[in-house]
């Protein structure tokens, strides 16, 4: 799964991979921006934005999702890659968060992002 999670939030237009904490948790941002961290040592988890009243709704529906690990926990779920999540709520999880970063971009950023998205 950590493949296919990997690959999926790299495939979206304006997506960088980097290493700013260490080779264990790959960091993946839009424009410059973090969406996801992804945990490649066990338990195998990723974090994600997440609007704030969606981000309690999933907690309480999931056991496999609770606040962000050291991140700002109104902003962002950890989800557990156990099985307790569907792989295709993950995926939308990516989306939503990919997509609330995009929105909060600045217009520059916008217009660079749409440049890319055009291009392909």
């Amino acid at each position: 799964m950590l493949e296919e999670i990997r690959n999926y939030c790299l495939a979206k237009p304006g997506v960088e991979e980097t290493l700013p904490f260490d080779e264990d948790s790959p960091v993946y941002k839009v424009m410059g921006k973090m969406f996801a961290i992804i945990s490649v040592t066990p338990p195998h988890c990723i974090s994600l934005k997440c609007d704030p009243e969606r981000a309690v709704e999933l907690r309480e529906e999931y056991e496999g999702i609770t606040p962000g690990y050291h991140m700002n926990k109104v902003h962002w779920n950890t989800v557990q890659f156990d099985g307790s999540v569907p792989v295709r709520l993950v995926n939308d999880l990516v989306d939503h968060s990919y997509e609330l970063v995009v929105a909060a971009l600045p217009k520059k950023l916008k217009e660079e992002l749409q440049r890319l998205k055009d291009e392909e």
